[in-house]
């Protein structure tokens, strides 16, 4: 507030870290319905982060194909953003961005032109001026980003392939098992009733019912 001196210019921060810094940094603060205190050390990483895109990018459009680890974190990038976006979870898709810039940085080898194209056109409703400077510098010079379709995932690549099932007794969290992604219904019950920590709480009792939420959880009822 004014009275407090602590009132943030906006046209101060756009000129200093640039609009997309200010934009990306209000979406990655949180959820919107929560009052979420401002950092200006936050935009500077955020800034940075951009940075490190751009380097990244302008690097991948000189190589045609991706390696498999980015295409398929490329893919499961695709899903999330997208899913985010109808939630208007905006701070976890940010997240996201993060998470895949981080691979990427470690598979610069194996980050290629078609999955930078991918990336940005995601990149492009949160930090729309970096996107399009990106988008022209990979030689679509004549066509704005802000034209192309919204990318569909390949369900295949951005399925993951473990999860965390969590078994429930009575309605209480007992045991968690890395399983795979696709587990049918009768192979996860079997793996919940065999766990140690499972069966200890069941203490020798024979489930009256088992309730099974495909990707989410195995819950016994004793």
């Amino acid at each position: 507030s004014k009275s407090k001196g602590n009132v943030i210019s906006p046209d101060s921060i756009v000129k200093e870290y640039g609009a997309d810094a200010l934009r990306v940094y209000e979406l990655f603060m949180g959820p919107f319905e929560q009052a979420i205190a401002w950092s200006t050390q936050g935009v500077k990483g955020v800034r940075r982060f951009l940075d490190r895109i751009y380097l990244l990018v302008s690097e991948a459009g000189q190589r045609e194909k991706s390696g498999p680890e980015v295409e398929k974190a490329v893919h499961k990038l695709n899903k999330r953003v997208s899913e985010d976006i109808e939630k208007m979870k905006f701070n976890t898709a940010v997240s996201a961005f993060m998470e895949f810039i981080n691979l990427a940085s470690e598979n610069k080898e194996g980050f290629g032109k078609e999955a930078a194209e991918r990336f940005l056109i995601l990149l492009s409703p949160f930090a729309p001026h970096l996107a399009e400077e990106l988008w022209e510098k990979l030689g679509h010079e004549e066509g704005s980003i802000f034209n192309e379709k919204w990318p569909v995932f390949d369900q295949a690549l951005a399925q993951e392939e473990k999860i965390n099932l969590i078994v429930q007794v009575n309605g209480r969290v007992r045991d968690k098992i890395e399983v795979d992604s696709g587990i049918s219904e009768e192979d996860a019950k079997s793996l919940a009733l065999a766990s140690e920590k499972v069966r200890k709480w069941m203490e020798g009792k024979e489930p009256k019912q088992i309730i099974f939420a495909k990707g989410k959880l195995v819950s016994i009822v004793v």
